[in-house]
């Protein structure tokens, strides 16, 4: 979808298509050279981070396994309600494995500390996050994230993985989605 095609929707583009490709194969040669010689587990955060995790993998160059875990803490709303709920847990065994959360957004950072702890706690040798985009000033932890593709402003956006009531998902850029939508 084009934002030209929704553009009474979105109040602003923040990033387009054309950058999150490029800051994707940036974070993608850092992973390399951090992992040089050690397998990795991506790991993408259901729903939003399916492009994400898809366009990243696409861009590293090692193999590269992946697996999906689903958690909540929205609901149909637009801020995170803080308590977690596991919706589809992982089919792989952590126990040794280098583990690279892949999210697309980081907003208070509430669901995905618990998600961090959660899975350092099955024994994985490592695991690390990649987030393509954080809200700095949404923030209500503190994440300790390795590879982060872009700060943006605390807004509701939309696109590229990222969805307002399962909506605007499959726009290529990344909006402001204008209140008159979601009030």
């Amino acid at each position: 979808m084009d934002a030209r095609e929704i553009e009474a929707d979105l109040n602003e583009t923040l990033v387009t298509e054309a950058e999150i490709h490029a800051k994707l194969a940036e974070l993608a040669r850092r992973i390399e050279a951090d992992y040089e010689g050690r397998d990795i587990l991506l790991v993408g955060v259901l729903k939003g981070a399916v492009m994400v995790m898809a366009d990243l993998a696409r861009e590293l160059r090692p193999h590269v396994t992946m697996d999906w875990m689903a958690v909540s803490s929205y609901g149909a709303g637009t801020q995170s309600s803080g308590v977690v709920r596991i919706l589809k847990d992982l089919d792989s065994d952590l126990t040794g494995r280098h583990v690279l959360i892949v999210e697309d957004i980081i907003d208070s950072g509430l669901t995905l500390s618990w998600l961090l702890g959660n899975l350092r706690s099955r024994g994985a040798a490592s695991v690390e996050i990649c987030a393509l985009f954080r809200k700095p000033d949404a923030a209500k932890v503190e994440v300790p994230v390795r590879y982060i593709g872009f700060d943006i402003p605390n807004k509701f956006v939309v696109g590229y993985g990222l969805d307002y009531a399962e909506r605007y998902r499959n726009l290529r850029d990344v909006a402001v989605l204008a209140p008159h939508v979601y009030s």
